[in-house]
């Protein structure tokens, strides 16, 4: 467990490094992350590009590492993420929202699939400008 958590911690600290090749390190050549019901990205190069996204529009991003937990289909990563939106067209509103990942692990220990979920209608209102201020 502790090799996992140490995994679980190395991978929150890759979001929070504004390098996207170092999220997409983490999984198999060929691994897979799909955020919510969005399409799976497939590939390390397709990986980088959905942390690039959110490394964009949060560039003081910051992933801890909340748990790591077994389940019966798969590794748990659960995490909150905290930034403020100030990339290109951002509305400068601060966002804190926790969620999880199911991973799949091959032998080598990397994320062959990643099955992201978070509350995206609370992501959005919270990034809505008017929101909190």
């Amino acid at each position: 467990m502790r090799d996992l958590t140490d995994f679980a911690s190395r991978y929150a600290e890759a979001w929070c490094s504004q390098n996207p090749e170092s999220v997409a390190a983490f999984f198999a050549e060929n691994g897979s992350l799909r955020v919510n019901d969005g399409p799976a990205a497939v590939g390390r190069a397709a990986i980088a590009e959905v942390a690039q996204d959110f490394m964009r529009d949060l560039p003081d991003m910051i992933v801890t590492m909340d748990d790591v937990t077994y389940e019966s289909d798969g590794t748990k990563f659960h995490w909150t993420l905290t930034g403020t939106n100030t990339g290109p067209s951002g509305t400068g509103k601060h966002l804190r929202i926790s969620g999880y990942e199911l991973w799949k692990l091959d032998p080598d220990g990397l994320i062959v699939e990643s099955k992201g979920h978070f509350d995206s209608a609370e992501y959005e209102r919270q990034l809505k400008p008017g929101v909190g201020d």
